[in-house]
């Protein structure tokens, strides 16, 4: 008899949702002069989180690990024909589709975060700004999808998967789960997030502020 049974790990569902809220945040204040430091700040962030979900795609609990959702081409195409008849395998962590779009969300971050960095930096010229604005709008589509595949698959197995990465928990097997949250790795996570936040501030010198607006122009004269 099947059983809710904790699948994804308190730093896993942290990340998940800081991810979202900094992407989100950061594509918002995108075309905003006034709101620069804080678009690379929510950019920053970005590239962080990224950084620690690779680690913990390695190090971390038995769903939150890369090689548990690392599937063949074959096993994607044997999946997505399943939803397509509407009978779609069940998988506790992560299924074929999805494991897909995290990889390439996770590719489009670095290097949306890459380019940003070299942007803000006045490296690389134009065309490192369109591809900086490319990957943005790729991932953005990507998260789309990612929605999209969320509701298809809620609806097909009768489960929540929202609820389930607040939650933690899915339906399975007893024994399927994992044993512990990790909640003092995601609490590690949220104070080395905070403490950027705290601390970026006070590295915007006037001197910074005024180089930065002489290299980019003051918003008021240009428009």
């Amino acid at each position: 008899m099947s059983e809710r049974v904790l699948v994804w790990d308190v730093p896993t569902r942290v990340f998940h949702w800081l991810l979202a809220l900094s992407f989100a945040g950061a594509f918002l204040t995108a075309d905003s002069e006034r709101m620069r430091d804080l678009h690379v700040l929510l950019g920053y962030t970005m590239a962080g989180l990224i950084g620690f979900r690779v680690l913990w795609g390695l190090f971390g609990t038995r769903y939150a690990r890369f090689r548990s959702f690392l599937f063949s081409p074959r096993e994607l195409l044997q999946y997505l024909r399943s939803l397509l008849a509407r009978s779609p395998r069940h998988y506790l962590g992560h299924n074929p589709a999805g494991s897909l779009v995290i990889f390439l969300l996770l590719a489009l971050g670095i290097a949306t975060g890459a380019s940003g960095l070299a942007v803000y930096n006045d490296v690389g010229g134009e065309w490192l700004e369109e591809m900086h604005e490319g990957a943005a709008f790729a991932m953005l589509a990507l998260v789309f999808v990612h929605i999209a595949g969320v509701l298809v698959s809620s609806l097909l197995h009768r489960e929540n998967l929202v609820r389930a990465m607040i939650t933690g928990r899915k339906r399975g097997e007893p024994g399927q789960g994992i044993g512990r949250g990790h909640a003092w790795v995601a609490a590690l996570l949220l104070a080395t997030v905070a403490a950027a936040w705290v601390w970026y501030p006070t590295l915007q010198s006037p001197a910074t502020t005024a180089a930065q607006q002489r290299g980019h122009g003051d918003p008021e004269e240009r428009g």
